[in-house]
């Protein structure tokens, strides 16, 4: 019946020469004169029927959503989907990470409305979930128009699909954790950057939608829409809001907020499967250092000798600068890996602080190479000892020169990681006989800073505050400032099972403590599957890393960045109504953000103080 029924159409379209006329393209009103009797209608109805399932989708040609494989959902409840029918979307919040097997409890909305400023990027996330297979689901962003006619192009909107990786919880939080010791779940956590996903039947897929506000838009609401298509079914369209504040955020490298996540290349070159320092290992390094310095990245993270912190990362990190000893006794020093990675992070905007770690390795081992004999040597040079002072003394002296030559002295920091305070005096009694004019960072878990006011660059951790004269001396002396949170926090933290809010709290914490930023030791530490699962041998889940191979982010980082900004724009609020002599607005202000100063919230959750602050921040921003 179907083909005859084509074929019958196919004729009278031909002999009426709609084909020629019109583009092949036919409704109901070429269809309607070719009806010539009922005994036709048997003919026309099943055409129409595969009309209608050809105009579901028929701008998307069929093409294979390919993309890696999850974990199998360890939880093994059965949930009853039977109520489900069909594919069912709605807006959610970006406070809550959306269970995969488990129907969201959320009543359907397909409008949403945000704010910001210009150059801003805000953040929604919508949710799918479907008793039955869904395949090659795609998203496309009308133009955004104002009432006044004014537009933002749809390029500013990006839909990513959440991806699940295998999570624990803190439990202890620092120390070796067998996995299988640990309750173990599915989070959702990566953003998975493919153009179309098939969804599986009796599943839930969250999509994370962001919209980067243009820094000349001008200020208005502007609405457009969002395109949902899946292969066989009807286009949904959801309608998408946006007021654009009257302020402007300045480009990330012009933050003054100091974010410094550890980076790690050789993981890089691990997951691609390249050899490290290759040119393939180079160019796979651009995405993920572009993500972070997107963020406001400060500093770059270069290692002076053998792994810094002893191997306590899945992968080892390769050396940089390459130690010689020949035959006759003297030192040469290789500083073109150093030199690349340097001009490499410069380029992509991380151009503030080099931190070179360590002079105090975790393990105390240096090593080189002997030219006599062609072999690599391994020291160990505590601090105090006579090699300490043999090894170290020669390179710190050619270091410096090299740093000289290279215009980049001022702002290269020799770099130590929670050394005890009797290491730390050894080492920096070093740095100032052999080259005081090297300036130091110290991660500091025992207050250490408190001898050394004056170090360039402290970090302390989250429990191990400033004390409030010793900060006020470094804002007087334009020293950096900072906190940091590691496996022994759990709150506030990134971990993979942590509440996504909380990411975003990080940013409000410095702002109201009075700090210049924070410290994360792992941007992309990554596990050995680290799009599977983000468990790791001594820490809880997701600690070793935020963003994913391939230059795919997370809903931890997006919401970092999202800190960031809240942070940056507390920052120029303040100047404004101080400069204004607005006292009113600096006092509403302030009082949004004083409840941040706080180890853990009481009477409301973390997202509750988060949303309470950046209402208030949207108000005094209009």
């Amino acid at each position: 019946m179907i083909i005859a029924a084509a074929s019958f159409l196919h004729n009278r379209l031909r002999d009426s020469r709609i084909w020629e006329t019109e583009s092949h393209y036919v409704t109901l009103n070429h269809i309607n004169p070719l009806i010539n009797s009922p005994n036709d209608m048997k003919y026309v109805i099943p055409f129409l029927s595969i009309l209608l399932l050809a105009s579901c989708n028929p701008s998307h040609p069929v093409v294979s959503c390919e993309t890696y494989t999850e974990a199998d959902d360890p939880d093994t409840t059965q949930v009853d989907w039977s109520q489900v029918d069909g594919l069912h979307y709605s807006f959610g919040t970006i406070d809550q990470r959306y269970a995969k097997s488990a129907v969201p409890q959320l009543t359907q909305t397909t409008e949403w409305s945000g704010s910001g400023w210009r150059g801003e990027t805000i953040s929604a996330q919508l949710v799918l979930w479907s008793n039955q297979a869904a395949d090659q689901i795609e998203f496309a962003f009308s133009p955004f128009k104002s009432a006044n006619g004014e537009t933002m192009d749809p390029s500013i909107g990006q839909a990513r699909f959440v991806r699940y990786v295998l999570t624990d919880v803190f439990a202890p939080g620092c120390g070796y954790r067998k996995p299988e010791d640990f309750p173990v779940s599915l989070s959702a956590d990566a953003l998975d950057n493919v153009s179309c996903f098939d969804m599986a039947a009796g599943t839930t897929l969250p999509v994370w939608l962001t919209f980067d506000i243009p820094p000349d838009a001008s200020p208005g609401i502007y609405t457009g829409t969002l395109n949902l298509y899946a292969q066989n079914q009807a286009t949904r369209e959801l309608t998408l809001s946006i007021e654009v504040l009257p302020q402007t955020l300045p480009a990330p490298s012009d933050w003054a907020f100091h974010l410094d996540m550890w980076q790690h290349p050789s993981a890089v070159a691990r997951v691609h499967g390249v050899k490290v320092w290759s040119e393939e290992h180079w160019e796979l390094m651009k995405a993920p250092m572009k993500m972070l310095a997107d963020a406001g990245q400060k500093v770059i993270t270069a290692n002076l000798n053998k792994d810094p912190w002893n191997n306590q990362c899945f992968d080892p990190y390769e050396d940089m600068i390459r130690w010689t000893k020949k035959a006759d006794g003297t030192w040469e020093y290789d500083y073109a890996i150093f030199d690349r990675w340097v001009n490499f992070m410069r380029n992509l905007g991380v151009n503030k602080l080099i931190n070179c770690y360590s002079l105090l390795p975790w393990n105390h081992e240096i090593h080189y190479l002997d030219a006599q004999t062609g072999d690599t040597v391994n020291v160990s040079a505590k601090p105090g000892s006579k090699e300490f002072t043999e090894l170290w003394t020669p390179f710190l002296t050619s270091f410096r020169d090299h740093l000289k030559d290279k215009g980049w002295l001022a702002f290269t920091n020799i770099a130590m990681d929670e050394r005890s305070p009797e290491e730390m005096k050894i080492a920096l009694e070093l740095l100032q006989k052999v080259v005081p004019e090297m300036g130091v960072a110290l991660a500091d878990n025992h207050k250490s800073y408190r001898e050394y006011p004056m170090l360039k660059d402290i970090c302390v951790a989250f429990g191990a505050d400033f004390d409030k004269k010793d900060l006020a001396f470094r804002k007087e002396n334009d020293l950096i400032s900072t906190y940091y949170v590691c496996c022994s926090d759990e709150f506030p933290n990134i971990f993979t099972f942590s509440d996504p809010s909380e990411a975003v709290f990080m940013g409000w914490y410095a702002r109201a403590a009075g700090l210049d930023g924070y410290l994360h030791w792992s941007y992309n530490s990554w596990t050995e599957n680290p799009l599977i699962d983000s468990r790791f041998r001594t820490w809880p889940a997701g600690d070793t890393y935020i963003i994913y191979p391939d230059g795919r982010s997370s809903i931890r980082f997006e919401r970092a960045k999202e800190g960031i900004q809240d942070a940056e724009k507390i920052r120029i609020l303040r100047e404004q109504f101080t400069a204004a002599s607005e006292t009113e607005k600096l006092n509403t202000l302030e009082e949004a953000v004083a409840p941040f100063n706080i180890k853990r919230p009481s009477g409301m959750t973390c997202a509750e103080l988060v949303n309470q602050g950046k209402n208030v921040l949207k108000e005094l921003s209009r």
